[in-house]
């Protein structure tokens, strides 16, 4: 029986980054001879077993026989003699394939340390081709790894499967639990550009893949094209520390500039309410969680909203913040400011940039927030007890007036404002 670290942990430290899990791989060792160490089995498909102090996981080294279409449709098989370079074989990338034994010595069969000095993510085997969520992993460590590109005959593989439809048997739940952890790495837009490079996106999210290629305003958006003004906007989210909630959101704000019509760009009037209803077909397609799904429809429909908030009179501040539940939910209107800085940020081309450029809607309406629910309603209530039916607007013309003296504002009817630069 011996003990091998293998994997992720093996590549982030011959890396020079900090490993956070380590994954083990035993060779020559029954289920029984697990259990009777201490070990305890967790695995549902194959063995894998937790130490019985560290908790960390130990498999069986294995094999595996494509039986079914999609990331499910497999068959393992494990036995004391299956070998470490059987098991490392049907791994994904060379770099996920150098095992570590316990003296420190290294195995690498396919050159996975070269890939790592070479900065490349290369498939260990044809048998890369019977998982389509290894695309999905692919695009994720390539947000993760800044500088690492994929191998030409790797990326021909993937669009293969691509074109045999292998992407198109993937679950909801692991498409999504792939792009929101890519998401989260430091570079979120070398996971697009994965994804599109191989013909992905197009399957996963066609409406977010139609946004390359579709021109804005020069004079807003000095990058010009939509598809990557979005890859700018969720990298500047990323390099500020934000959220899934306010990455994601920011992944879809403008997502039907892809469906305005071509005869009326590079301008995209309405383009809010048009993408409203393609974010809430993302979210209901992938299952987002509900956190995820309610700012990005808020962020789809407002961001325009924000991004002229110094422009709006108050009452019409005041009906933004009432659609847009900020009365009870304030901090997720605020993370709706997040995401209209990120896209006010994410803007650089070869005529400007606005990544630096001062943001002063964020503050301004937060200033306007919090003089609004420091109106207390229960008291205009209690004042009304005659004419109840005239509480709703009582309140508001309240909430209006703080707006007006904490923005120093006149305080008059509203008009409405034309559509800008979101």
């Amino acid at each position: 029986m011996k003990t091998y670290v293998v994997g992720g942990a093996v590549r982030d430290e011959l890396l020079g980054l900090p490993v956070k899990d380590h994954d083990h791989v035993v060779v020559g060792a029954t289920p029984e001879q697990m259990v009777q160490r201490g070990f305890r089995a967790v695995g549902k498909d194959f063995p894998v077993f937790l130490h019985p102090d560290t908790h960390e996981e130990y498999a069986l080294a294995r094999t595996e026989r494509k039986t079914a279409p999609g990331y499910k449709g497999f068959v393992f098989h494990t036995a004391p003699d299956v070998t470490l370079e059987q098991d490392l074989v049907r791994r994904d990338l060379t770099i996920n394939a150098i095992a570590r034994a316990e003296d420190g010595t290294l195995t690498d069969p396919f050159d996975g340390r070269g890939d790592i000095a070479r900065r490349v993510f290369r498939h260990v085997s044809a048998a890369f081709a019977e998982d389509p969520v290894r695309i999905l992993r692919v695009a994720r460590f390539a947000a993760r790894y800044d500088g690492f590109t994929v191998a030409p005959e790797t990326n021909a593989l993937m669009r293969r499967m691509v074109d045999d439809g292998e992407v198109d048997a993937l679950v909801p739940e692991r498409v999504w639990q792939e792009l929101s952890r890519g998401l989260m790495e430091q570079r979120p837009s070398r996971m697009l550009q994965v994804l599109r490079g191989c013909g992905a996106l197009a399957r996963i999210v066609p409406e977010l893949d139609r946004l390359w290629g579709v021109p804005q305003p020069e004079r807003w958006h000095p990058e010009v094209d939509t598809g990557l003004h979005m890859e700018q906007v969720i990298d500047y989210a990323a390099g500020q520390g934000c959220d899934l909630p306010v990455r994601f959101a920011a992944l879809l704000h403008d997502l039907g500039k892809g469906a305005t019509p071509p005869e009326k760009w590079p301008a995209h009037h309405g383009h809010e309410g048009i993408g409203v209803a393609l974010v809430k077909d993302v979210c209901a397609r992938l299952k987002v969680p509900t956190e995820c799904r309610d700012l990005a429809v808020l962020a789809a429909r407002e961001h325009g909203n924000v991004s002229r908030a110094l422009e709006l009179r108050c009452n019409t501040i005041v009906k933004l913040f009432e659609r847009s539940d900020a009365f009870r939910k304030p901090a997720r209107f605020l993370q709706l400011l997040q995401v209209s800085e990120c896209d006010a940020r994410g803007r650089e081309g070869p005529t400007a940039s606005f990544r630096d450029a001062p943001f002063p809607q964020r503050d301004y309406l937060e200033r306007a927030l919090a003089a609004a629910r420091g109106v207390n309603a229960g008291e205009i209530a209690l004042a009304c007890t005659e004419r109840p039916d005239r509480i709703p607007d009582m309140v508001r013309a309240a909430r209006v007036r703080a707006v007006s003296e904490a923005l120093a504002l006149p305080d008059e009817a509203d008009e409405q404002s034309g559509d800008g630069a979101g």
